[in-house]
C-alpha cells in the first residue's frame, strides 16, 4: 500500500520511517508554516487596521472585503503546501462565476460558505496555529540543542546532554505526528469532502437539467416541423386525392385506387398526429395540464377518472413532467394492470403539486420489470421531485408524485 499522508509513513513503516523522506517533507512543511503565518499575519493585520481606519471615507468598506477574500489566496497556498505532507490533491470548493466579469466573481465568492470558511481559517491560524507549530519545533527541535549545548560553557553539566539527546531521539515522530494532525485539520476546513460531493452533485443536478431543457426545445422544434412540415403536406395530399376521385370513374379501378390510396393518408395522418401529440402535446400549451390529462383519458381503452384541481398554471418543466409521468402511468395501466377502472388526482399544495394515479388491477408492480417506472423516477427527479409507489399483489395499485413547484 502506497504512503499517502504523514501518518501513514508512521504507522505502516516504524522502522524505515527515520530513514524516508517524511521527517524531513513534515520539518519542512511546520517551518514554513510559521514562516508564513508571520508575514500573513503582518500583511492581514495591516490591511484590517486600513480598513477600520478608513471606514469613514467609506474606502475602508472596500479594504475590508479585500480582507475577507485575501483568505481565498492564502487557503490556496496552504491546500498546495499540504502536499508535504499529504500526497492527495486538496480540491478547490469554489464554484465558477455564473458570468464573466469581476462583479459576479466577487458576488459568486462573497456569498459561497467555502470563501468565509476559508477567512476563519487564516483568522485561527493566524489566532495561534502558527503559535503551536513554533511551540511544537521548540520543544522538539531548539530546547533539546539547547540542553546538549550546556556542558560546552560547564563540563560540570554534562548530564544536561544526555537529557538533549534523550528528547531528540523521538522529535521526528513528534514533528510529523504534529504535521499530520495540522494536514487533517487544515483539509477538513479548507477541503472538506462533503462539500467537495455537494458540488459535484450540484454540477450534475444543473448539467442533468440543462441536458433536459435541450431536450425539451429539441421536441418541441421537431414537432413544430412535423405539424407545420409533414403533417400540411400530408393534408394536401389527401385533398388531392378527394379531387382526383371525383374526376375519376364512379366504381372504376382507378377511383378504387385513389379511394384505397387516400384511406392510407388518412390513416397515416392519424399516426403522425399521434406521434406528434406524444412529442409534444399541443393541447398542453394551449389549456393547460387538466385538459390534457382529460385528452389522454379520453384515448384511453380503460375508463379513467380525472380529478385535477389547480388553481393555474404551473412552470412549464413541471407541467410537462407531470404530463409524461401520468400519460407513462395510464399506458402501464393499460398494458400490465389488468384494472378495470383507473382514477387521476391532482393538487397543488403549498409549492408543491401531488399527484395521485390509481387502479384497481391486479397489483405487482415492480419497477425491475422493466414497465417504465424507473424512467418515470428519473425524469421526476430531474425536477428535483420525488415518486412513491404501493402495489401490493393483488391490488390495488397507487402510483404518488411530488413535484416542487409554484403556480405561474
Amino acid at each position: 500500500m502506497q504512503t499517502r499522508t504523514a501518518w501513514q509513513a508512521i504507522a505502516q513503516r516504524p522502522l524505515r520511517f527515520l530513514t524516508s523522506s517524511w521527517p524531513w517533507r513534515s520539518l519542512a512543511y511546520l517551518v514554513s508554516g510559521v514562516a508564513v503565518g508571520v508575514v500573513t499575519g503582518l500583511l492581514m493585520i495591516g490591511l484590517a487596521a486600513a480598513g477600520v481606519l478608513l471606514l469613514i471615507v467609506v474606502v475602508g468598506i472596500g479594504v475590508l472585503v479585500v480582507t475577507a477574500l485575501a483568505g481565498i489566496y492564502v487557503a490556496r497556498f496552504e491546500r498546495w503546501r499540504l502536499r508535504l505532507v499529504d500526497l492527495d490533491r486538496a480540491p478547490d470548493p469554489h464554484r465558477q462565476p455564473s458570468a464573466p466579469g469581476l462583479r459576479a466573481w466577487l458576488t459568486t465568492r462573497l456569498r459561497e460558505q467555502a470563501t468565509w470558511r476559508e477567512f476563519s481559517f487564516v483568522v485561527i491560524w493566524l489566532g495561534g496555529l502558527w503559535f503551536v507549530d513554533l511551540g511544537v519545533l521548540a520543544l522538539t527541535l531548539w530546547l533539546p540543542f539547547y540542553f546538549m549545548s550546556v556542558p560546552i560553557a560547564d563540563p560540570n553539566t554534562w548530564p544536561w546532554m544526555i537529557i538533549g539527546i534523550a528528547m531528540l531521539l523521538p522529535a521526528p515522530y513528534t514533528i510529523t505526528a504534529w504535521a499530520g494532525a495540522r494536514a487533517a485539520l487544515t483539509r477538513a476546513l479548507l477541503a472538506p469532502r462533503d462539500d467537495e460531493l455537494g458540488v459535484r452533485l450540484e454540477e450534475v443536478t444543473l448539467s442533468r437539467a440543462r441536458l433536459v431543457d435541450a431536450f425539451e426545445s429539441e421536441r418541441r422544434r421537431i414537432e413544430r416541423d412535423l405539424h407545420d412540415g409533414a403533417q400540411q403536406r400530408l393534408v394536401s395530399l389527401s385533398m388531392n386525392l378527394g379531387l382526383a376521385r371525383l374526376d375519376a370513374a364512379p366504381g372504376s379501378p382507378v377511383e378504387t385506387q385513389l379511394a384505397a390510396a387516400q384511406e392510407q393518408v388518412s390513416q397515416v395522418l392519424s399516426e403522425l398526429r399521434d406521434l406528434v401529440r406524444g412529442v409534444h402535446p399541443q393541447v398542453l400549451d394551449d389549456h393547460g395540464l387538466a385538459a390534457a390529462i382529460d385528452e389522454i383519458a379520453d384515448r384511453s381503452p380503460i375508463p379513467v377518472t380525472v380529478d385535477i384541481r389547480l388553481p393555474g398554471r404551473v412552470t412549464g418543466a413541471v407541467e410537462l413532467t407531470a404530463y409524461f409521468v401520468i400519460a407513462e402511468a395510464l399506458a402501464n395501466i393499460a398494458k400490465h394492470s389488468g384494472a378495470s377502472q383507473a382514477t387521476v388526482r391532482g393538487r397543488l399544495e403549498p409549492d408543491l403539486l401531488v399527484i395521485e394515479v390509481r387502479d384497481n388491477g391486479v397489483g405487482g408492480a415492480d419497477p425491475a420489470d422493466g414497465t417504465g417506472l424507473t424512467g418515470l423516477a428519473d425524469r421526476v427527479a430531474v425536477v428535483d421531485g420525488r415518486v412513491r409507489l404501493s402495489s401490493p399483489s393483488g391490488g390495488p395499485t397507487l402510483l404518488h408524485v411530488e413535484i416542487p413547484c409554484h403556480s405561474v
